[in-house]
């Protein structure tokens, strides 16, 4: 979406939302990430120790692996104990190694890897979609389903939308998660008000019932950390835009044809917009707030 024009980014920025809709409408949407969390938090016991004495946990790993299965089990109806689903994201983590390598196709190289290992998940994708075909109507009510009743795109095309789905979504989520879980690490007080905060909502939950929208809705001050994870640790640290016109911003002149690169930290870490700027104050989010 960022290097297309035109109809074609008006369609794929169309199937892009019908993702993101048909998802989120789903009843099983929010139960089907607490299953997955449960499941990864679940793997880390018996895990091997470090010199005997404590468990060792690769946190942003972890995160990686829950948000590869979240995106996986949304787009494809795949679960994480599916051995399709490993194989899936060990080809994904080798695309992933060489996808800001130096292109050069050499037997070995992590570029040459990258490309086999795309080849690879083409080819297990386009298994999926045809065993789909052939069963009909599956009424799975993922994206996958979506994806298949579109005449618009051809079979490559719609593999590739699935690869960039999992591309999308995977690195900035894991990222993320793992952000908050470090700066909440770094402020007591913060990590407490997280916990009461969700040990409230826990209370009044059945033992084994999930946790609704409503819910959620009510995480507000856990909101306020993930606002302020974003804003402290510039996940997407710029975009590029290219101006296919003359474009007049205030008192400057942007020629057609010039490249522009917006740097969010810029804006997110500038003391006259945000005071205490280097600090992780998520209390700063209740001030925002009432402002609006």
């Amino acid at each position: 979406m960022l290097v297309v024009l035109g109809e074609d980014h008006k369609r794929l920025r169309n199937l892009a939302l019908a993702l993101v809709t048909s998802t989120k409408l789903k009843p099983s949407y929010l139960g089907d990430i607490e299953k997955i969390a449960l499941h990864i938090v679940g793997s880390w016991h018996g895990k091997s120790k470090d010199k005997g004495r404590v468990n060792v946990i690769a946190f942003c790993e972890e995160a990686r692996k829950f948000a590869f299965s979240v995106i996986v089990k949304q787009v494809l109806g795949l679960s994480p104990e599916e051995p399709v689903t490993a194989m899936i994201l060990e080809d994904f983590l080798a695309f992933m190694k060489g996808l800001i390598s130096f292109p050069l196709y050499i037997p070995g190289t992590p570029y040459a890897k990258a490309v086999q290992a795309r080849e690879r998940i083409s080819s297990t994708v386009k298994g999926i979609i045809e065993e789909r075909r052939n069963a009909g109507s599956s009424n799975k009510g993922d994206f996958l389903d979506v994806l298949l009743s579109s005449n618009e795109l051809s079979d490559e095309e719609k593999v590739s939308f699935v690869l960039d789905s999992l591309l999308g979504g995977y690195e900035t989520t894991s990222l993320l998660i793992s952000m908050v879980v470090y700066f909440l690490g770094q402020s007591v007080q913060d990590l407490e008000l997280v916990k009461r905060e969700h040990e409230g909502i826990r209370s009044k939950k059945e033992k084994d019932e999930f946790l609704s929208s409503e819910d959620y809705k009510k995480m507000e001050y856990t909101q306020h950390v993930i606002n302020e994870a974003l804003r402290c640790g510039n996940i997407v640290k710029f975009v590029h835009r290219k101006a296919l016109k003359d474009v007049r911003y205030k008192e400057y002149l942007i020629p057609s044809g010039w490249k522009v690169l917006p740097v969010f930290s810029a804006v997110h870490l500038n003391p006259l917009l945000h005071g205490n700027a280097q600090q992780f104050q998520p209390c700063r989010w209740e001030m925002e707030n009432r402002w609006r």
